[in-house]
């Protein structure tokens, strides 16, 4: 559809002198960030200059890329219904203030990947990943949130594989709707593993971490029933109960109580699975949102505080800016080149497939206003890319000989102190045994070689940050520990809500077959497809808790292409839609990520399946092992045992036919997205779009975190005031505009 003539007449807003000084100050210091850490050659940098560059771009692109993409490209209108005030049942859908939206969400899409992905990264230097991160996030990762969090927002909330069927067509939509599902359950899984391994034995964490379930639910009431739409005074003591929670965590670990909350992997994984399903089928006022807006605070709070810390102690970068490894492919941490395998290990940081699942689950039935998908889509993934950029930090700032002390499997570092010094050794890098004792014994750790996953080495560099400024090194392992089980926190808050999101997208699916499921509030379909989605990701779960070659574990290796993947059936999602809607001159916005994410992830799934890198591809690992088992070896690279071997060429195969078969169905779903693409284009008027009935919105509220004066008027006019969330006299976040 053409633009409206009314687009062009907009009046301009003057940009005021103070304004083009402030804005001018703030890209002065992301260049001199830039500046620093491109000029410099081989000397060490202080890492200060990093959260320069990072924070000078996000400020850049927020206000006025993300402004460009909202008013420009999406025309986004603040006096259209959503589908939380038209649709309104208190259960899914349901009008939550902006501010506990964005906590919600941010909770929800920040997971593993920005915490873990850039540490693993780090063993090609930190330039690599810092620019992937930033330039990532601003041109792919955020706009794809934003984007699909609108579109979706324009059709009830229907979840991504829903849209392609409608929009695409049967045939691709159907591929989307399978590989959409299928890597759900698997990028589900996977974070629910680094959750049971970060918990295990931790009486501190899961006392810690339990505690949040029962002050969610108080704030869930508090918000809804006992004060209505009182925010503030909900996130005082919100916050004062989660540090309460914190704080008491220490002295039940200390206490005669630590052995009722030290529970085995088994035994989280049964908890997990029962938490996941209440958080899929109970009210998302009672527990999802509250919970995931509470843990905002500390994931926030933790990350602003770590950035302070930077800035005070002023650590410097150890690592090289570029490796070695980012051109022969030989890491000892992951196998590959830097491309594409840098832009596949660090998903969530820059661009993650994952986040588009949220961005039309759960938030597009809850957002009040279309203008507020720019604070909650674009703010939401720059928040999360900063954590990724402190995850770099925290990696870059260790000696390079420790970090891959940790980050190194057993099988390259052998079984002792002393070998595993001579393998670092044979890095290019050095460090002795002595040091290794006395950095596993700084932090209260029997060891700390081969603590491979990249959550020990963020707790190492966040201890490191913290001790500088409080404690010294006699906190480290305070620190550590602290950091251990902020990762755990910050981790489940993806699980629970990618729980409920997989209901929302089964419900979808099976819907196309029995049309009462795609009630989504209808209380035999919400049962029972909750109950298939934990199984799924609970079985592949458990099993991989009893068999370190088994279930989940089998699946691991596809977790970072089947993420990029899913971003590709995103964009093309969005991209179809933008030159359906009629914005073809604006296609690019999502267009051009799209080339760049289907050239990284068809690359990277090509490698894995041909190449001849045992290290890399499958199907050479499977014909490696299978040649030791009929050579009649008893013992072949990291398997020990013939019924190991075996296992692992199961593994492989499964994994190597995976990798094909996803990246079979996306190209099956780009090649429907383009004919309709083609069509559209040729013939405008055959488009046809599948968006809700336009409705006149009746809520009063500020698209931002903080109301500008023409909103301040609005919220006046209207008798309400934005510091307790009401609108017109009654309560807005209580869910009755």
């Amino acid at each position: 559809m053409p633009e409206p003539a009314t687009d062009t007449a907009r009046p301009q807003r003057k940009i005021s002198t103070k304004s083009v000084i402030i804005w001018a100050l703030v890209a002065l210091i992301g260049a001199t960030g830039w500046g620093v850490l491109a000029l410099s050659r081989g000397e060490e940098i202080s890492a200060a200059w990093l959260l320069a560059a990072a924070l000078g771009s996000y400020a850049i692109a927020y206000r006025f890329y993300s402004k460009f993409i909202a008013n420009r490209v999406l025309k986004v209108d603040k006096k259209r219904a959503t589908p939380a005030e038209r649709l309104d049942n208190g259960v899914d859908f349901h009008p939550t203030d902006r501010r506990v939206l964005f906590g919600h969400h941010f909770a929800a899409v920040a997971g593993a990947g920005p915490l873990v992905g850039p540490v693993l990264a780090a063993q090609m230097g930190y330039l690599p990943g810092t620019i992937w991160i930033v330039a990532g996030v601003i041109f792919a990762g955020a706009v794809q949130d934003m984007v699909v969090l609108f579109f979706s927002t324009r059709r009830n909330g229907k979840s991504l594989g829903q849209m392609a069927r409608d929009e695409i067509g049967p045939f691709g939509g159907a591929a989307a709707l399978v590989a959409v599902f299928a890597i759900m359950i698997i990028l589900l899984a996977v974070l629910a593993l680094v959750i049971v391994n970060a918990l295990a034995h931790s009486p501190w964490g899961v006392f810690s971490i339990a505690m949040t379930i029962p002050i969610a639910l108080f704030m869930g009431v508090y918000l809804r029933i006992l004060r209505p739409g009182r925010v503030t005074e909900v996130s005082v003591l919100g916050v004062a109960l989660l540090l309460l929670a914190i704080v008491s965590g220490r002295w039940v670990a200390e206490s005669s109580w630590a052995e009722a909350f030290t529970l085995a992997p088994s035994s989280l994984v049964i908890w997990m699975v029962a938490y996941g399903f209440l958080a899929s089928v109970l009210p998302v006022w009672m527990l999802l949102a509250p919970r995931d807006y509470l843990s905002t605070f500390m994931k926030i709070g933790t990350i602003v505080l770590l950035a302070l810390g930077v800035v005070i102690a002023m650590p410097t970068m150890k690592m090289d800016a570029v490796t070695e490894f980012a051109t022969s492919g030989a890491g000892p941490v992951f196998a590959g080149s830097m491309f594409p395998f840098v832009f596949i290990t660090i998903a969530c940081g820059a661009l993650s497939g994952f986040h588009a699942l949220v961005s039309s689950g759960t938030t597009p039935k809850m957002v009040q206003k279309e203008t507020q998908v720019r604070l909650i889509g674009y703010g939401s993934m720059l928040t999360e890319s900063f954590v990724a950029i402190m995850a770099v930090i925290c990696a870059c700032i260790l000696e390079p000989g420790l970090y891959f002390a940790v980050n190194s499997p057993a099988g390259v570092l052998g079984p002792t102190l002393e070998s595993a010094s001579e393998a670092v050794k044979n890095f290019g890098f050095s460090i002795d045994p002595a040091t290794l004792a006395q950095a596993a014994k700084d932090v209260g750790e029997p060891s700390i070689t081969s603590k491979t996953g990249g959550a020990p080495t963020f707790a190492l560099g966040m201890s490191e940050i913290f001790s500088a400024v409080i404690g010294g090194a006699g906190m480290k392992a305070f620190w550590y520990h602290f950091a251990i089980m902020f990762e755990a926190l910050f981790i489940l808050t993806t699980v629970d809500a990618g729980t409920r999101v997989g209901r929302f997208m089964l419900q979808d699916t099976l819907g196309n077959i029995y049309k009462p499921l795609k009630r989504v509030s209808w209380w035999p379909g919400v049962w029972l497809t909750s109950a298939i989605v934990v199984g799924g990701w609970g079985y592949f779960l458990w099993v991989g808790v009893h068999d370190p070659l088994g279930g989940i574990n089998q699946l691991f290796p596809l977790f970072g292409i089947a993420n990029q993947l899913l971003a590709a059936v995103a964009l093309a999602v969005c991209t179809t839609l933008l030159i359906k809607s009629g914005r073809l001159k604006w296609a690019w916005v999502t267009g051009i990520p799209l080339l760049w994410d289907v050239a990284v992830t068809l690359t990277a799934s090509w490698q894995k399946v041909f190449s001849d890198d045992v290290k890399v591809g499958f199907f050479a690992q499977r014909k490696a092992y299978q040649d030791a088992l009929d050579s009649g070896a008893e013992s072949f690279g990291t398997a020990k045992t013939r019924d190991a071997m075996e296992t692992i060429v199961t593994n492989a195969t499964v994994d190597g036919v995976l990798s094909a078969l996803f990246a079979v169905l996306i190209i099956i779903v780009l090649a429907d997205a383009t004919r309709v693409c083609v069509k559209a284009i040729r013939n405008p008027g055959t488009a046809e779009l599948k968006e809700a009935e336009y409705v006149e919105s009746k809520i009063v509220a500020p698209a931002g975190l903080w109301p500008t004066a023409e909103e301040k008027a609005e919220l006046a006019a209207a008798g309400a005031s934005d510091s307790d969330g009401t609108s017109g006299g009654t309560p807005v976040a209580a869910g009755k505009p």
